[in-house]
Formats: C-alpha cells, sequence, structure tokens
C-alpha cells in the first residue's frame, strides 16, 4: 500500500511475511498464493505492499539460480504484491515449535550474518517494482547481549562486518542504481536492547546505508518515549531506515492475582517474550514472561510490558491491553511531521499462532481477515495523519 505524504514523497505500507512459516522458495511462493494475495483482495486493493521474509535456504536457492528469481519477481507482480522491504533478522527456523534463542543466531559476530544479509540485499535490489529505487532490510540488533558482553574483541567483529556490508551496497547501489540500507532494529535483552543503545556502534560504522528499525513493540516495552528516542535519532544522524508497527503486552496492575492468571495465558513455548518494568532504579526485566509470572523476578507495584507482537486492532481483554497508544505517538513522530523520518512502515505481529488458543485464527481465512484488519488501522492511522492513499 503506498501514500503520499504532504511533502510529496511516497510513504509504503506492508505487512511481515514472517507471520507465515517458510524455509524453501517452495513455502514463499505457497505464502503468497494461500495468504498474502487474498490479505489483498480483502483490502480490496490492486496491489499490497508485503515485507518478505527470505528463510537462509529460500534465499540461497534464489541467489544461486537467476532464473527462480526473475520466476518470483514475476509472481509478485502477476499476485499485485510488491516487495520494498525484507525482514532479516530471522536467519532460519523461525516456524519450529521453539524459537526462543535460538533467533538471534547467527549474530553480527558470524560471517554467516554478513552473507546473508549480503544475498538478501542483491535479492531486493532485484525484487524492488520499477518505479522504486529504495528498499530496506531490518536485522539483528548485533547480537544476544551473551556471549557478546564477555568477548572483547566482539564490537570490533561486528563493526567490521557492517562496514564490509556498507561497502557490498555502496558497490550495489552503484551496479543497479538501488540504494539498499539496513537497519539494526533494537529488541529487549541485545545487546542493542534500546535506541540509545544503538547511537554508538551506528555512528561507529557511520555510513548512511546502516541506521535503525524502529519496532515500536520493543520500544514500549523498553519504556522508551518515542518523542525522545526519535528525536536524538534525528539529533545525531542516525536515520531510521525503517518502522515495524507492532504492539506489546501491557498489564498496569501485575501484583492482581488476576493480572498474573491473564498474563499467563500468553507464555507458550516458541517465542521468547521479554518482560520489562520501569522502577525509581531504572528498567528491571526478565528473559521470558513465565519468569517474571512465577516468583519474585520482577518488581510488581509498577507496571509490566511484555514482548508479544498483540494484534494491533484487537487489545488483549481486560486485565490486560496493548500498547497501542505509543506505536500512535512514534507513527505521529515518523510520518506526520513536514517530512517522514522513514518512508516504509512494516506491520509485523508474527504471534498469530502464539496467542492464547481461544484467540488464535483456526483457519487461513481468520487469519487473512486478522492481517487485513491491522492494515486498514494502520491506513486509517496514516490517513488521519494527512497521507493519502495511492492506487
Amino acid at each position: 500500500m503506498r501514500f503520499r505524504h504532504p511533502d510529496g514523497s511516497v510513504v509504503h505500507l506492508s505487512y511481515c511475511t514472517n507471520v507465515h512459516p517458510a524455509e524453501t522458495l517452495d513455502g514463499v511462493r505457497a505464502q503468497l498464493r494461500d495468504h498474502c494475495e487474498p490479505v489483498r483482495r480483502r483490502l480490496g486493493r490492486d496491489r499490497l505492499g508485503i515485507g518478505l521474509w527470505l528463510a537462509r535456504d529460500a534465499a540461497r536457492a534464489l541467489t544461486n539460480d537467476p532464473a527462480e528469481l526473475r520466476a518470483l519477481r514475476a509472481e509478485l507482480d502477476s499476485r499485485g504484491l510488491e516487495v520494498v522491504t525484507l525482514n532479516g533478522f530471522p536467519y532460519e527456523g523461525f516456524g519450529a515449535d521453539e524459537v526462543k534463542y535460538r533467533v538471534y543466531r547467527p549474530d553480527w559476530t558470524e560471517p554467516d550474518r554478513l552473507a546473508h544479509t549480503t544475498d538478501l540485499a542483491r535479492l531486493l535490489a532485484a525484487l524492488l517494482p520499477d518505479d522504486v529505487t529504495e528498499g530496506t532490510i531490518s536485522t539483528l540488533p548485533l547480537a544476544w547481549r551473551t556471549p557478546y558482553a564477555t568477548d572483547p574483541g566482539a564490537p570490533r567483529t561486528a563493526r567490521t562486518a557492517l562496514t564490509t556490508l556498507a561497502q557490498r551496497l555502496d558497490a550495489l547501489a552503484e551496479l543497479t542504481g538501488k540504494s539498499i540500507r539496513i537497519g539494526l532494529e533494537p529488541e529487549p535483552g541485545c545487546t542493542v536492547e534500546t535506541t540509545a543503545d544503538a547511537i554508538a556502534p551506528l555512528t561507529d560504522v557511520g555510513h548512511e546505508r546502516i541506521g535503525i528499525c524502529v519496532d515500536t513493540c520493543h520500544l514500549a516495552t523498553s519504556f522508551e518515549d518515542p518523542g525522545t528516542a526519535l528525536d536524538t535519532l534525528t539529533a545525531v544522524g542516525i536515520p531510521v531506515v525503517k518502522s515495524q508497527l507492532s504492539a506489546a503486552l501491557h498489564a498496569e496492575h501485575p501484583h492482581l492475582p488476576e493480572v498474573r492468571t491473564a498474563l499467563a495465558a500468553f507464555a507458550e513455548p516458541r517465542f521468547l517474550h521479554q518482560t520489562r518494568t520501569r522502577t525509581a532504579a531504572g528498567l528491571r526485566g526478565t528473559d521470558d514472561l513465565d519468569e517474571a509470572i512465577a516468583g519474585r523476578a520482577l518488581p510488581d507495584s509498577t507496571p509490566w510490558r511484555a514482548h508479544f507482537h498483540v494484534p494491533l486492532h484487537a487489545p488483549p481483554a481486560p486485565p490486560l491491553t496493548s500498547t497501542l497508544p505509543v506505536l500512535r505517538t512514534a507513527l505521529t513522530r515518523l510520518v506526520g511531521g513536514a517530512v517522514p523520518l522513514t518512508r516504509h512502515l512494516e506491520v509485523e505481529t508474527y504471534t498469530w499462532q502464539a496467542l492464547p488458543a481461544e484467540l488464535r485464527p483456526r483457519t487461513r481465512t481468520q487469519l487473512a481477515d486478522g492481517i487485513a484488519a491491522e492494515l486498514t488501522l494502520a491506513r486509517d492511522l496514516l490517513v488521519d495523519l494527512g497521507l493519502k492513499e495511492l492506487p
């Protein structure tokens, strides 16, 4: 979905396909047929943007066979789908029964991360619509905090990898005329947990093609103020490459038994749900929601937020809610000003099948309806900010 910003530029809205498990190229094609095109039809659009997730095996198949890449581009066109952004964070196994800490490997100290991201950049340059010259890719925020924090050589290794990537992106732009930018995506528990944590490593790299991806669920989970975070990034010259529109789980009164019971329904074995609370002494947290619920690991006199991407249009029932207000505030700062801070927006609710059983979509139809409802909400927010939806 495309929108005209009041400054005349085009802002792209997509939804991320990591909600549909697929490790192979055949799986990606099935996603387009079974999920993406039905969502487009529900929205009544001739064209729908998707934030494509290409796992390692799918990416390698496309890299190794130019004919397959041309065929994928043709299939996207035939199904009314377009790709301007990729989710390069998960490497493989995102559809496994248990993902948890595995999603952070390989990290930016490992050669496979650089090789995979380079492949993604080359693929995206080929998949971009003919009238689009800029693509974006979100990626791991360097590494999970351990063992990175105990390896004195890790920051230098990661910086070298990102600098090498930037050089490759420059060469790619010169060769293809397509500018691909990469955004580190701050996430609780990682080396770069907050936007503030991103400033030093990105300043060290110091390249316009390497910036930040602002995920509004992660922003909220870490209790960052959107205005302060985005103003600081602007002040130091770090570009917001893209933003993922998502909402975290919020518990206002975690000391109450009924709140703990409600939270327990979201503690599930597949994904990691880092949980945070803000106290007078600073931010406190656990690596997963069940650790917070089980005992006294977190103070419960202040609200808790958990890294659980809840559907934008359907906040959980009381006594829980979502951080949709944080998303609204962030979006206003991102694209509501005289000039947009980013032109790539991506709805990223990958946890539909991790929701409590009574809230999960039971059929493809229900899932498509839910994704379409999320995109409708995002579209309405953009229109309210003065953007005009384009055909």
